[in-house]
């Protein structure tokens, strides 16, 4: 019985790449600002900064898929170590978004000054 080592040199290029590209872009939409996405606003958050946390969300999820080898397991433990990551994010946005809404309000309404 022998065993072929097989060389992984072109998946991790692709890896790279597509990595390289998402940040590309990321810091593309960083330095321009466009005033479509900066300018507008969704839930309290302009939609410049739902773009950036998209894009870390799907490189977030690539690096989990490639780097710890999830493309090569069952589906079902792919989807049970991908999706409680992806509600736990949402979740935490979700407080997060909240709560600095409801502090922004409250300082930018009231007699409390902004004094930080």
């Amino acid at each position: 019985m022998s065993h072929e080592h097989v060389s992984n040199t072109k998946r991790i290029w692709t890896v790279f790449g597509i990595l390289s590209l998402i940040t590309i872009v990321e810091v593309f939409f960083g330095i321009l600002k466009p005033e479509f996405l900066h300018l507008n606003s969704f839930l309290s958050l302009n939609l410049l900064n739902w773009l950036f946390i998209i894009l870390t969300g799907v490189k977030a999820y690539y690096i989990v898929y490639a780097f710890m080898h999830m493309e090569g397991e069952k589906t079902s433990l792919r989807y049970s170590v991908i999706l409680p990551l992806i509600f736990l994010v949402i979740y935490l946005l979700f407080i997060l978004l909240t709560e600095a809404d409801y502090i922004f309000e409250v300082f930018n309404n009231a007699t409390i000054k902004w004094n930080f």
